[in-house]
């Protein structure tokens, strides 16, 4: 029995529709819809894949679905079940039961395949960047074999190869403890084999900062910016921020599921914002105008989310005359949540409002005040 097992995928050509190989980069990955033809790879998002193989002198073809990572786990699956059944073996039981025998490749696309299905495109990327690296840095063929030096030289990688600074070193790191845990390996590092880094203060707007952007901004980009930092939302939040989830009467915006768009809020935790009587003012003169067949608040032509506000927040920036580099929408939030804090409001209730799982992640905003008025007190006690 052939023991190989090809991926393709069907994609619409001038010919018609053709099953085609799929490209793949210099590490022998898939390239998410790029596939070969005639010698060149070009661009295919429609379509989906397929894995073939032969049974004798016939061949065999499935449908694996349209996600690539997902397709290529399916393939490796199938060629194990090959190989098992060339061995005399029970199909798929030595691997699913034996350990050693998995390759390390082949469980992070399968890994990689239940990230795409149960998280966010953004912490899709970030897994995948760090298991790139991970397998570029660790030589072990088979999963099992991974130990305790290959994590520490993946650190090391990380800082001297890759140039990482150590808060990004220590995340990748995380990112392939949570792989190996979930594939039964457990206790290979101890505590201070963790990389480490410096927690550094969250960065916010001053009130000078905020005067000269919103004073560069036309009415319609002060609104997005003043909505993102009067609510303390993430910026997929503001973009899937519907109509129905402002209430004017009540003066507050909620963060909720939106099944029809495919969008949950992080941790699927919904909540409750209380917003200021100037936003209510500004979001009523915003809705009069709102093409009334759209839910979203800030849609494109097309009623799509906003995909821009950071490319908006740098050009109005530029206008204002400020550094760029300095002006980013996170940024926003962690204003929202220091001077909700600076103003007396308790942990637990800034907590709920940016939607923390932890106490901790709040604490982080307890930061100092530099104003003028507190500087006044310092001189007025040591006056």
């Amino acid at each position: 029995m052939n023991k190989s097992v090809n991926l393709t995928k069907r994609v619409k050509t001038p010919n018609g529709p053709r099953f085609c190989a799929v490209a793949r980069s210099a590490n022998g990955r898939i390239k998410a819809n790029y596939v070969e033809i005639g010698g060149r790879e070009e661009h295919h998002p429609e379509g989906s894949y397929y894995i073939e193989w032969w049974d004798g002198d016939k061949r065999l073809r499935r449908s694996v679905g349209k996600n690539a990572l997902a397709a290529e786990a399916r393939c490796h699956q199938q060629e194990q079940t090959l190989t098992a059944k060339v061995a005399g073996l029970k199909a798929g039981l030595k691997f699913a039961e034996d350990g050693d025998q998995v390759p390390l490749a082949n469980a992070v696309t399968a890994y990689l395949a239940e990230i795409q299905l149960t998280k966010k495109p953004k912490t899709l990327a970030a897994y995948t960047t760090a298991l790139d690296y991970f397998l570029e840095s660790c030589k072990k063929q088979y999963i099992a074999d991974v130990d305790r030096h290959d994590l520490l030289q993946y650190s090391a990688f990380l800082r001297t190869a890759k140039k990482q600074a150590p808060r990004s070193v220590y995340n990748k790191f995380e990112n392939v403890m949570a792989f190996l845990k979930a594939n039964g390996i457990r206790g290979l590092v101890g505590k201070n084999d963790w990389p480490r880094y410096t927690e550094e203060e969250p960065e916010i707007y001053e009130k000078e900062e905020l005067d000269k952007l919103f004073a560069a901004c036309n009415a319609q980009e002060r609104l997005w910016y003043e909505f993102f930092l009067m609510t303390g939302e993430r910026e997929q939040e503001v973009m899937y921020t519907y109509w129905s989830d402002i209430n004017f009467a009540h003066a507050t915006v909620r963060v909720s599921h939106k099944p029809d768009r495919g969008w949950t809020p992080k941790a699927y935790k919904e909540r409750e914002i209380p917003i200021p009587k100037k936003l209510v003012k500004s979001l009523k003169a915003q809705k009069a105008k709102a093409d009334k067949s759209c839910d979203l608040v800030f849609p494109t032509a097309g009623c799509n989310p906003k995909l821009d506000f950071l490319d908006c927040l740098k050009a109005v920036a530029e206008r204002a005359k400020l550094k760029g580099d300095n002006f980013w929408l996170h940024k926003f939030r962690a204003t929202f949540a220091t001077r909700c804090l600076w103003a007396g409001v308790d942990l637990r209730t800034v907590q709920q409002w940016l939607g923390h799982s932890d106490m901790e992640s709040t604490m982080r905003y307890l930061k100092p005040s530099r104003s003028q008025k507190v500087r006044d007190k310092v001189n007025e006690i040591f006056g």
